[in-house]
């Protein structure tokens, strides 16, 4: 996840420092961005070493082509770009000095009202990350049974209220907008967790987005598949924003045969960039290398 500053690309990505670090990059080496977002830790690692290169994958097209502009310096010599989810890219017989991941949703995504991912703007019930899909939010919503809705939002949003919530949506349907649905998502729940420390929207808005993207089943595959891209002694890097990514991250690095677990336990912001980043106070950075 990256925090753009102004108008002017200025991006400040989460744990930049740890990351940079724990990779070890190499002058002349090889890397994998597996979610490229606006391009802040690919352009970290291509500055941190001489003739350094990255492969950055993007599911997002508009991620693609503004990053083809803002690093036009490295593109298309140092830095290569696909866009597609990074569970289903193949790099043939290329391997990697280090791959790296950051799970969270961008900020430019999080932050255009039309992307429909927040609820603090009216927008469309949207969600996807690739906007070629057809699937959206609003077709869960407005089509899912009780039953299956109120598990989506368990599941993947471990929201205790999920049937009382799930109950509410169906018989108030259909919605067409993020503010519609929040307000009753609000309505649906008791008035004492209704006003706590996070919007009652806030967990269902995160099992629609991870059902929408799919996001667990394709982080599941990507973290069986990527350590095979990988040169003996390679790091791979993984950047979670919530329990459901980390636990993932954790037990396939630690039951995965060619993966090594450096780091016991995950690395988290320090309490300034917490302080200049709020969106980063989940963030957790877990480190495995390749076994020679």
């Amino acid at each position: 996840m990256q925090v753009q500053n102004d108008s002017s690309y200025s991006h400040i990505s989460v744990l930049s420092k740890e990351l940079i670090t724990g990779l070890r990059i190499v002058a002349s080496g090889n890397y994998l961005d597996a979610t490229l977002g606006r391009g802040g830790h690919s352009e970290l690692i291509l500055a941190a070493a001489p003739e350094t290169r990255v492969t950055a994958l993007d599911l997002d097209q508009d991620a693609i082509a503004e990053v083809k502009i803002r690093l036009q310096s490295y593109y298309p010599e140092r830095l290569t770009l696909w866009q597609g989810n990074f569970a289903q890219y193949e790099p043939q017989q290329v391997l990697f000095d280090g791959i790296i991941a950051d799970l969270g949703v961008s900020s430019p995504q999080f932050d255009v009202a039309k992307r429909g991912f927040s609820f603090r703007q009216e927008a469309p019930l949207d969600m996807r990350m690739d906007q070629t899909q057809s699937l959206t939010a609003a077709d869960i919503i407005n089509y899912e049974k009780e039953v299956s809705l109120a598990n989506i939002i368990y599941k993947y949003g471990e929201e205790r209220f999920s049937r009382r919530i799930a109950r509410n949506i169906v018989q108030k349907r259909p919605f067409t907008t993020t503010t519609e649905l929040a307000n009753a998502i609000a309505a649906s729940v008791p008035g004492k967790y209704r006003h706590g420390r996070i919007h009652p929207a806030t967990r269902t808005f995160q099992a629609l987005r991870i059902a929408v993207n799919q996001e667990l089943e394709s982080l599941e595959t990507f973290v069986e598949k990527a350590p095979h891209w990988l040169k003996p002694g390679g790091i791979m890097g993984i950047i979670s924003f919530h329990s459901l990514e980390d636990r993932i991250v954790k037990h396939g690095f630690r039951n995965h045969d060619l993966l090594k677990v450096i780091t016991k336990k995950p690395i988290i912001p320090d309490l300034e960039e917490q302080k200049a980043n709020p969106r980063s106070r989940s963030a957790k950075l877990r480190f495995a290398q390749k076994k020679d």
